[in-house]
């Protein structure tokens, strides 16, 4: 019978330890205010049930209301454990006589964990409660069978009574460690989520706030992640490149050079770094360079490979700049030392030429040395102020009057040729800051141009306006044979010339003046549909 009724004070005991837990996981775990007081008083409310379900032998009630005590010393200390005791005295009081035993008993276990805890005060809950445990083994036995000669012939009781007590303290260990256990766990795994979280959230953030395109690419050379930025620098949404082969987005010409990159890279497992052009939806090739990093999988084998790219065309257009940069010097350098050389000779040749025609007379041949004299002294002149750095001051000049006077000039051979020029001006003034005679220089070279490129006359309008951007726009357009599209970044290389005489020193020293004006010159044209020549320099403040 003593069996049935331990089961059921254990079982009891069991679900009032292990409710507050289980109530207490479904909670934030926020500190509560005076927690020791209220898990005392809690732990009193359970020594009244087990009271309740005490075992009586011989008018002696027998229970386990000192295994909450215990659990609650070693775990909260003697202020908790000394409110769960006095509960558990008072309703033991209530319910039964015996005070003598109760009050003596209770008195010295209170006492004697008291200062048992303040020597293992260090020690884990645990430690503590096997101490505990075995402290109220040694003051049961003094008290009960020896003190008040309660059952002193009946030892198979009280060691029965005290396992009974223990196996209480060890069910509420259990449950209370499990549940410690389990709490820190859990901390542990909301701590390794949060940081999951957190370093997910970093890199979502960068990958979806780069400039550079992130890609991850398959055995088959198939895209199976992207990062946001393909949209703004490719124009492509998501859903456009999920499951697409990455070659389909390659220029042609880069396509077996990219393959052949990726096959050393899975027989070498190394990363590479390649530039190849990619396709912008709207149809323009843009130049990326990369770095392909493969990423290993089971068995040491690639499984992917993450590609990192960034758009370098600015960065090769800077270097195309630089190139003709130094291109520009090293020919300015050279044209200026030639045509020193050029020009002594030449001057002597054509003192000779100009003496026999005083005193032999003109003739044809002498007229075309002459001219072939004059056209070489013209193209030295213009190797040296390619060549040679030229002191210039600038000042403030109305850029109209500026226009105005260089068509005057050019009146004459504009209306033997037929060509009329049309001048279209929005404001009254434009004021800038340069050098006249440099910046007519750029005008009459434009116009000649022009003029040349109309043999069967027509109209060369200029504009003169205002841009958006506060800057100084003058156009001209002719409607002559017009320039093919493919030749228009060559103009302005030097020696580059459409014109049969040409030398294409002339457009180059358009763009040089322009350029030390911290202006900027462009052409557009078509074959066959004339010439468009804007220049744009800063206004004057």
């Amino acid at each position: 019978m003593f069996l049935l009724d331990y089961i059921v004070n254990l079982s009891i005991f069991s679900l009032l330890v292990s409710t507050p837990l289980v109530i207490r996981s479904f909670t934030n775990h926020k500190p509560i205010k005076h927690f020791r007081l209220w898990v005392g008083i809690y732990g009193g409310f359970v020594s009244i049930i087990l009271i309740m379900l005490s075992i009586h032998e011989q008018g002696y009630p027998y229970d386990i209301r000192y295994a909450p005590v215990i659990l609650i010393f070693a775990y909260l200390g003697p202020f908790a454990g000394i409110i769960t005791g006095s509960i558990g005295l008072l309703a033991r009081l209530f319910s039964g006589g015996h005070w003598d035993i109760a009050i003596t008993g209770w008195a010295a276990l209170m006492i004697w964990f008291t200062i048992i805890n303040y020597y293992v005060k260090r020690f884990t809950p645990l430690m503590k409660s096997i101490i505990l445990c075995g402290s109220y083994m040694i003051i049961y036995v003094i008290t009960v069978p020896i003190i008040f000669n309660v059952f002193r012939d009946k030892p198979f009781f009280h060691v029965q009574y005290i396992l009974f007590v223990m196996l209480g303290v060890i069910l509420g260990l259990l449950l209370i460690e499990s549940y410690v256990k389990l709490h820190r766990l859990n901390n542990r795994l909301s701590d390794m989520y949060r940081m999951v979280e957190a370093s997910e959230s970093k890199y979502r953030l960068i990958a979806e706030n780069t400039s550079d395109l992130i890609m991850v690419m398959d055995k088959e050379h198939t895209l199976t992640y992207f990062s946001p930025s393909h949209e703004i620098v490719l124009g492509y949404q998501g859903s456009e490149l999920e499951e697409v082969k990455l070659c389909r987005f390659i220029h042609p010409n880069d396509v077996e050079m990219f393959k052949n990159t990726l096959d050393r890279m899975f027989e070498n497992k190394e990363s590479l770094l390649i530039e190849f052009r990619l396709k912008h939806k709207q149809g323009q090739w843009i130049e990326f360079e990369s770095r392909c990093v493969p990423v290993n999988g089971e068995n040491d084998e690639i499984e992917h490979i993450v590609i990192i790219s960034r758009d370098i065309s600015e960065r090769k257009k800077a270097e195309e700049i630089l190139l003709q940069s130094e291109k520009l010097s090293i020919v300015g350098e050279l044209a200026a030392g030639v045509a020193h050389e050029i020009r002594n000779p030449l001057t002597t040749i054509k003192g000779f030429l100009q003496l026999y025609k005083w005193e032999n007379g003109a003739n044809e041949i002498n007229e075309l040395l002459l001219s072939e004299l004059a056209r070489i002294e013209t193209i030295t002149s213009e190797m040296l102020s390619l060549g040679k750095p030229q002191a210039v001051q600038h000042h403030r000049t109305n850029l109209q009057e500026l226009v105005e006077n260089t068509l005057e000039l050019l009146s004459p051979q504009a209306h033997l040729e037929n060509i009329q020029f049309k001048l279209c001006v929005e404001e009254s003034s434009f004021f800038i800051t340069g050098e006249k005679n440099q910046l007519k220089q750029v005008f009459l070279n434009i116009l000649k141009n022009a003029i040349e490129a109309m043999p069967d006359g027509g109209n060369i309008h200029i504009n003169l306006q205002k841009s958006e951007n506060g800057e100084c726009v003058l156009s001209v357009q002719d409607e002559g044979c017009g320039i093919p599209e493919e030749l228009l970044p060559r103009l302005g290389e030097p020696f580059y010339s459409l014109k049969e005489k040409g030398t294409g020193l002339g457009l180059m020293i358009c763009n040089k003046i322009i350029k030390q004006h911290q202006g900027s010159i462009t052409y557009q044209s078509k074959a066959k549909q004339g010439t468009l020549v804007e220049i744009k320099l800063p206004l004057a403040g």
